[in-house]
């Protein structure tokens, strides 16, 4: 049924009339016609692209107190930043009701956030350095290779010749969290502009609201810098080069655990110290062809303990890739693009992941990955009305060697007003547990592996359809409206069920897949009100055999089936005063739990909203207070048995007669109630 109404309300959408040339005229504001190049590694109109993208720039994300990248795609609709451990708070960002290890992290195009840095790295990644994001929704392996099986999000950083002289934002909440992004543009000469950044985020005032003994939230002290050079080079040729430095000490865990306690058994604590390094540059060669290199290098080094369980792991990724973009044909109608990748992941850690059969010896994972891709873009017709995506990635793994990704796309757009996307292809991702599900490390569950693990592979179609429709003279409400599918193979899955002290991985004997549909409204208006508003229906299920050999469907854990933003902003330019209303509503989600637990298996329905005023002086400073989480909304009894977190006393059957373990993994909201913010901006160009 939700199906047939969206379909009809799409087919009434398009039939509508087209009025005036005033409406024509606003589709062509420079909201509308933002450049992206996450679909085709070419900077392209998004209403051109034969790919759906989503965008987040700063404008979006200071409509409430953003500090990383983490937090900001929080406002894009089926887009859903998870936190995974209700202790130190770990977290990554779900597409579609996927987890965070089958969405792929570009930072400028290039495939370094991953492993490690996938789930220890996103709120390190300050909100200060991101020009935009660009978020798509399904397999990008056909470009980009391996991960990226659910969806996309590149963040393109700031450019540096276009970045203020000099940039200032802090604000503190009501919790005593404290964010400062401060950054500087220098000229050096006439060849290059050099960006200057660095963040600090502090916390370390304990709270427990809940009153279980636990802190609520992880205290936090993170530090990172952000360097860019961006050379300006004849016929505007790009060349640029980057670094970036982190490093965070973040701990949760019993209100009276100090570094004194860590590794020990007194006194309960999860404590992680990062320290992340990353080179990114990028060179377009002096040739009439179109032709650019793009080279990055990262290292991660991880030193943590949860409770008594050490994790020391260190990785490092070196990633090339050299690709040419040449329109050919006779009527110029073929944007061909080909290109050759190589990524090298070398990983070393204290589990038995890195070690031999026998124990005795340490074998860190050194993989390398060459991949080959081809893509054409056909446009069909003189009009540009028709366009068609072709493309095809061979990559060569060391271990699992030739991995196939082809997709296909098309477009559609017989006016202004009206586009019509169709895409269908296939993903891959190749696992190392330890590195992306902090459930491997994590309370007091074992792990352990069935059998030998196979690369994931999937398949997806999806059909997306926008309409701008006249709201007023000068204002349309753009409608967003999409349908998708992804079906799995090789599925890797966490069985928390079969055995409450262990999480078995394995391979599903059966399948996966993810279906559902997606639906956005925004209004784009040269006036002083603004909105958007988005809904997500996602069914996303295991289907595993039982042991009489009869397929189960399972509902994937903490995947809620409706979820929706809301973006509600309205000026009072008099008073050069904005005033921003954002949230996020879930539905129910599937939530791990105990044999005979008392909590509920699926979460209750809930929203997370949030007011912001700022106010403008001398177009240079800008002050704002807001509050977060107006609704005060909590959840119940997130960890299992916190007053015993080492279970020294779990097999007393008088005092637990029902076997309860420790166990910190029933998550589905942050244990943040109502907190107030204030802060200002200042930027001098």
């Amino acid at each position: 049924m939700l199906l047939k109404n969206l379909i009809i309300f799409l087919v009434l959408l398009i039939i509508a009339p087209a009025r005036g040339q005033k409406l024509k005229d606003t589709l062509r504001d420079k909201e509308l016609d933002e450049v992206v190049i996450t679909g085709t590694l070419k900077e392209i109109s998004k209403d051109d692209s034969p790919i759906n993208i989503d965008i987040i720039t700063p404008k979006l994300f200071q409509k409430t107190a953003t500090t990383n990248l983490f937090e900001a795609t929080s406002l894009v609709n089926g887009v859903k930043p998870q936190i995974n451990c209700n202790v130190c708070n770990t977290g990554d960002i779900h597409i579609n009701g996927m987890e965070g290890p089958y969405t792929l992290i570009l930072i400028d195009g290039m495939p370094i956030v991953s492993g490690l840095s996938s789930v220890y790295g996103l709120m390190g990644i300050p909100a200060s350095m991101i020009e935009r994001l660009e978020i798509a929704k399904g397999p990008a392996s056909a470009l980009y290779g391996s991960e990226a099986m659910g969806g996309t999000i590149n963040l393109i950083t700031k450019n540096a010749s276009l970045a203020p002289k000099f940039y200032l934002d802090y604000y503190g909440t009501s919790y005593f969290e404290n964010n400062l992004d401060v950054s500087t543009k220098l000229k050096l000469g006439k060849k290059a502009d050099w960006l200057i950044s660095a963040n600090a985020y502090w916390y370390d005032q304990i709270a427990d609201i809940n009153k279980d003994g636990f802190t609520d939230v992880t205290l936090q002290k993170r530090i990172s810098g952000f360097n860019k050079i961006s050379f300006n080079r004849k016929h505007n040729r790009e060349a640029s080069i980057a670094a970036r430095y982190v490093y965070e000490d973040r701990w949760g865990g019993q209100t009276a655990w100090d570094k004194e306690f860590r590794g020990g058994d007194s006194i309960y604590g999860e404590s992680i110290f990062t320290n992340r390094a990353e080179v990114i540059a990028k060179y377009q060669w002096p040739l009439q062809e179109r032709i650019i290199t793009q080279v990055s290098y990262n290292l991660h080094d991880h030193d943590s303990y949860y409770g008594t369980t050490p994790f020391m792991a260190f990785q490092s990724t070196a990633f090339t890739q050299t690709y040419w973009n040449k329109i050919i044909g006779k009527r110029k109608r073929h944007d061909l693009l080909i290109g050759l990748a190589y990524k090298n992941l070398w990983f070393d850690d204290n589990t038995a992941i890195t070690q031999s059969a026998d124990g005795k010896l340490n074998q860190p994972e050194n993989v390398n990955t060459t991949g080959l891709f081809l893509q054409d873009e056909i446009t069909l017709d003189s009009a540009s009305k028709h366009k068609l995506l072709i493309g095809v990635r061979m990559d060569y793994h060391d271990v699992y060697k030739f991995i196939p990704s082809p997709r296909i796309a098309y477009k559609w757009a017989p006016n202004y007003k009206f586009i019509f996307r169709v895409n269908a292809g296939t993903g891959f991702r190749i696992v190392n547990v330890f590195t992306e599900d902090h459930a491997a490390l994590t309370g007091a569950r074992a792990v352990e592996f069935v059998n030998k693990i196979k690369p994931e592979q999937s398949y997806n179609g999806s059909l997306n359809f926008i309409y701008k429709m006249r709201a007023t003279k000068s204002s349309m409400i753009v409608w967003d409206a999409s349908l998708f599918y992804y079906y799995f193979t090789n599925k890797i899955v966490a069985d928390y069920d079969t055995d409450p002290n262990k999480v078995i991985y394995n391979n599903l004997t059966g399948y996966a897949f993810s279906q559902g549909a997606s639906l956005n409204a925004s209004l784009a208006s040269p006036g002083n009100f603004k909105f958007n508003l988005g809904v997500t229906y996602a069914d996303v299920q295991n289907v595993n055999k039982d042991s009489t050999g009869e397929l189960v469907n399972t509902w994937q854990l903490q995947s809620p089936r409706w979820s929706g933003n809301i973006i509600v902003g309205y000026n009072f330019p008099k008073y050069n005063l904005k005033v921003d209303f954002t949230g996020n509503w879930y539905g129910p989600q599937r939530l791990p739990i105990l044999p005979k637990d008392y909590r509920p298996q699926y979460s209750p329905w809930f929203c997370l909203l949030n007011l912001q005023v700022s106010k403008t002086f001398n177009k240079r400073i800008e002050v704002y207070s807001g509050a977060k989480n107006l609704l005060n909304f909590l959840p119940d009894n997130p960890i299992m048995r916190p007053h015993d977190p080492f279970d020294k006393n779990a097999s007393d059957l008088n005092s637990n007669p029902n076997g309860y373990t420790f166990d910190p993994s029933y998550n589905y909201a942050p244990i943040q109630g109502l907190r107030f913010y204030v802060g200002i901006r200042l930027s001098l160009n």
